[in-house]
C-alpha cells in the first residue's frame, strides 16, 4: 500500500532524540526566561508568580492526565492493523473531548484563583491566575495534535510545538513584564496611581510587582497559543500522511462510542495515577518539613552535631533549621530530575511502536523494543548517577561557590551523592509506566503507584524521625518507592508479552562502565585539586572548578572507551539513529559492536 512520504515512522531512538533535543532547547530556554525575569520582577513578583504555578500545575496535570497517551496507543494501534478510518475517527472524536476537558479546566482554575490566592494569603497573585487560566484549555487542544502525530511514530510536530512554546513564553512575558514595570513606575512618580491603582505607602506598590508577575504568566498563555497555531496551521497544510486510496481500502470503523471505551479505557488508569502522585508530592512536602521540625525540636544538639558548621556558616536561627535542612533537599532534585526528565523521550517514543507491535502479536519487537529502552535508560542513568555520587560535593561547588546557597553546599552533598545511587531506578520508572500504556495495561502503574506511595508516606514518617538519619529518610523513602514500582511494572510487562531482557548489556556492562567512570572523576578531580591549586574559594574560578571541569571529561572518554570496548551497544540500537547504518558500518569495520 503506497504511503505519503510524511507518513513514513521514525523508530524508537529516531523519535526520542528529536524529542531530547527538544527537552535540552526547552530546558535551555526556561533557565534563561526564569534569570532575567526575577531581575525583572524581583523576588516578590517571583511569589506571585510561583502562586499561580502552584494552582495551575495540578489543574492542569489532572485535565490532561493519560488523554495524550491514549490517543497515541490507539492511533499507532490502527496504523499498524491498516484501519486508517479508525485513525481519522479517533483524532475527530478526541478533539471536542479535549476542547470540553481544556474549558473545563480553565473554568475550575477560574473558580478556585480567589480562594486559594487568599488560602495562601497572597490575594494579588489572583491577576496571575486569572492569566494562565487560558493555558489549560490550549495545551488540550495542543495536546490532541500531539498525541495524534506521536500515535503516527512523527515526534516533529511535538517537539517544534514545545520549542515554540517556550519561545513565545520567553519572548512574550518578558517583555511584557519589563513594560508594565517601567510603564508603571513611571505612572507612579508622574501621577501617583498606576493602571487605575492609587499608591500611596510602600505597600501599595506591590501591586506593579503582582501585575507585572501577571504580565509574565500571560507570556505563558501567549507561548502556549503559539504552539497551539502550529499544530493547527501544520494539520492542516501539511496533513498526517494518510492518503484516500488508504482510506479506501482501509475497513468501515468502529462505532464512536467503542472508541471512546477505548480511550478511556487508557486514559482513566493514566489520570488516577497523575492525581495520586500528585496528592502524594504535597502530603511529601508537608511532611518532610514537619518531621524535621519536629526532629530539630526534640533532638537539637544531634542535628548541630551534623549540620552545625552549616548551620552557623549561614546565620540560620533555631526555628529556621528544618526550612534549611528542606531547602538543602531541594536544591538537589534539579540535579535528580535532570536525566529522568529527558530519558522520559524513550517511554513516549516506545508507545506506537509497542502498541503496533502488540496489534500485530509480533512480540519479537516488543522484546527488542523494551530492550533498547532499558538499555539506553541505563547507558546514560548509571554514568550520570555514579558521576553524582563521586562529585556531588565539587559540582555543587562550582554551582553555588560564593553565592547565598554557600552553606548549603555541605548539606546538601550527601543528599545528592545518595540520589546518584538511586538514578537508575528513578530514570527507568516512566519508561516502563509508558510501555504498560502501550500494551493497555495502564492500570497497572497506577496500582504500583498507590501502593507505593502508601510506603513512602510511611518511610518518610518513619526513616526523617530518627535524629541521624533526618533529611536523608526522605531520599531513602523514595528510592524505595521507585523500586518497588519498577519490580511491580516489570513483573507484570514480563506476564503480559513474555520479554526476556538481556541483563548482559542492559545492566552488567553498563554498571561496570560506569564504576570506572566514577572512579576516574573521582581521581582525576583529587589530583587536580591537590596539585594545581589556584584561584579564591569565594570565586567560580578556581581549582575546584577545574577538577571538577577536567574530571568529567576524563570521566566521559573512560565511560565510552568501556562501553565500545566491551560491546555493549548492539548493531540494532545503532540502525535506529539517524545515519545509522554509516556509523554501524564503521563500529563494525573496528570490531566495537555486541
Amino acid at each position: 500500500m503506497a504511503k505519503d512520504k510524511a507518513f513514513e515512522k521514525q523508530n524508537v531512538l529516531n523519535g526520542a532524540m528529536i524529542l531530547v533535543v527538544a527537552t535540552a532547547l526547552v530546558k535551555i530556554i526556561g533557565a534563561i526566561y526564569k534569570i532575567p525575569l526575577t531581575g525583572i520582577i524581583g523576588s516578590l513578583g517571583r511569589g506571585y508568580f510561583a502562586s499561580a504555578y502552584n494552582i495551575y500545575t495540578p489543574v492542569y496535570a489532572i485535565s490532561m492526565a493519560g488523554l495524550p497517551v491514549a490517543v497515541s496507543a490507539i492511533v499507532s494501534k490502527n496504523v499498524a492493523l491498516g484501519r486508517y478510518r479508525d485513525v481519522k475517527q479517533v483524532f475527530k472524536v478526541t478533539f471536542p473531548l479535549f476542547l470540553a476537558l481544556g474549558v473545563i479546566g480553565t473554568a475550575v482554575l477560574l473558580f478556585l484563583a480567589e480562594p486559594y490566592s487568599v488560602s495562601v494569603k497572597s490575594p494579588m497573585s489572583l491577576y496571575s491566575i486569572y492569566c494562565i487560566a487560558p493555558c489549560v484549555l490550549f495545551c488540550c487542544v495542543m495536546s490532541t495534535y500531539r498525541g495524534y502525530y506521536e500515535g503516527l511514530n512523527n515526534m516533529f510536530p511535538t517537539a517544534i510545538s514545545q520549542v515554540l512554546e517556550s519561545l513565545g513564553k520567553l519572548v512574550f512575558g518578558l517583555s511584557l513584564a519589563y513594560v508594565v514595570i517601567d510603564y508603571g513606575t513611571k505612572q507612579i512618580e508622574a501621577t501617583g496611581s498606576v493602571f487605575g491603582f492609587e499608591v500611596k505607602t510602600e505597600a501599595d506598590a506591590a501591586i506593579i510587582y503582582a501585575l507585572a508577575a501577571a504580565a509574565a504568566v500571560f507570556g505563558v498563555t501567549l507561548g502556549t497559543v503559539a504552539g497551539t497555531i502550529y499544530v493547527m496551521l501544520r494539520h492542516k497544510f501539511k496533513k498526517d500522511g494518510i492518503t484516500k486510496e488508504m482510506l479506501v481500502n482501509s475497513p468501515l470503523p468502529q462505532s464512536k462510542k467503542s472508541t471512546v471505551k477505548d480511550i478511556i479505557a487508557i486514559a482513566v488508569p493514566t489520570a488516577i495515577s497523575s492525581v495520586v502522585i500528585n496528592i502524594t508530592n504535597v502530603i511529601d512536602t508537608v511532611m518532610i518539613q514537619n518531621r524535621l521540625s519536629t526532629v530539630v525540636e526534640k533532638s537539637y544538639e544531634t542535628i548541630m552535631g551534623i549540620y552545625g558548621d552549616s548551620i552557623t556558616a549561614g546565620g540560620i536561627v533555631r526555628e529556621n533549621i528544618h526550612t534549611f535542612l528542606y531547602g538543602a533537599y531541594d536544591v538537589t532534585l534539579d540535579f535528580r530530575n535532570l536525566v529522568p526528565t529527558i530519558m522520559m523521550t524513550l517511554g513516549v517514543s516506545a508507545i506506537p511502536v509497542i502498541s503496533s507491535a502488540m496489534a500485530k502479536r509480533d512480540f519479537k519487537v516488543v522484546e527488542n523494543t523494551v530492550n533498547t529502552v532499558f538499555r539506553m535508560s541505563m547507558l546514560i542513568a548509571l554514568p550520570a548517577g555514579i558521576g553524582f555520587f563521586a562529585l556531588a560535593k565539587p559540582i555543587l561547588t562550582v554551582f553555588y561557590q560564593g553565592s547565598e546557597n554557600e552553606s548549603g553546599i555541605a548539606v546538601a552533598a550527601p543528599i545528592l551523592a545518595l540520589y546518584g545511587l538511586m538514578m537508575g531506578i528513578h530514570t527507568l520508572s516512566s519508561p516502563l509506566t509508558n510501555m504498560l500504556q502501550a500494551i493497555g495495561r495502564a492500570d497497572v502503574p497506577a496500582k504500583a503507584l498507590a501502593i507505593g506511595c502508601g510506603f513512602k508516606i510511611a518511610f518518610n514518617y518513619i526513616l526523617i524521625g530518627i535524629p541521624e538519619i533526618n533529611i536523608l529518610g526522605a531520599v531513602f523513602s523514595s528510592g524505595c518507592f521507585y523500586l518497588f514500582c519498577i519490580f511491580y511494572d516489570y513483573a507484570v510487562l514480563k506476564k503480559e508479552t513474555g520479554i526476556k531482557l538481556d541483563w548482559k548489556t542492559v545492566l552488567i556492562k553498563p554498571l561496570i562502565a560506569s564504576i570506572l567512570c566514577g572512579v576516574a572523576a573521582w581521581g582525576s578531580n583529587a589530583l587536580v585539586t591537590t596539585y594545581f591549586v589556584f584561584g579564591s574559594t569565594d570565586s567560580r574560578l578556581n581549582s575546584d572548578t577545574l577538577g571538577c571541569v577536567i574530571s568529567i571529561i576524563i570521566a566521559v572518554v573512560v565511560y565510552a572507551t568501556c562501553i565500545l570496548v566491551s560491546k555493549t551497544i548492539v548493531k540494532d540500537d545503532i540502525l535506529m539513529l539517524p545515519k545509522g547504518e554509516k556509523i554501524a558500518e564503521i563500529l563494525e569495520k573496528y570490531k566495537l559492536l555486541g
